[in-house]
């Protein structure tokens, strides 16, 4: 079991597909789980400044799932989401969490005219050899 801390977390890898953080807050409990809790409170703290929060979702109860998006600097778009596993009020909460990110296109994407350019030019250059070799065979006859 890897583990790795510092004064106000403790990082541990129970398993290949678990991370377990434990964290101490100088806080009392009753407030710490309602920043946790309540979507008005996630929205002020999460982004840690580095963004915007859009969407913040909780369905608080065993099987209930939680959903945030953030806007982040750089043009993108941060969502997380998760399931509540165990929920035991001003005491504990376990989740799961995924995260997805993806860059906010305001025009048609770069990339993509470059590689229909490119899809553009393989063809001609197939149909090019295609021609070469079709002319090399009948003069060959």
């Amino acid at each position: 079991m890897a583990a790795t801390g510092n004064r106000s977390a403790t990082i541990t890898l129970p398993t290949d597909e678990q991370i377990l953080i434990v964290r101490g807050f100088d806080a009392p409990k009753h407030r710490v789980y309602k920043a946790w809790t309540t979507p008005e409170l996630v929205r002020r703290w999460w982004s840690g400044r580095r963004g915007e929060m859009k969407v913040v979702e909780i369905d608080l109860r065993v099987g209930g799932r939680w959903r945030y998006v953030m806007e982040a600097e750089g043009g993108f778009e941060v969502g997380f989401h998760g399931e509540y596993r165990e929920i035991v009020a001003n005491e504990r909460l376990v989740t799961t969490e995924s995260t997805r990110a993806r860059r906010r296109r305001t025009s048609p994407s770069p990339t993509r005219r470059s590689t229909s350019s490119l899809s553009r030019r393989r063809r001609a250059a197939r149909r090019s050899l295609s021609s070469s070799s079709a002319a090399a065979r009948s003069s060959a006859t």
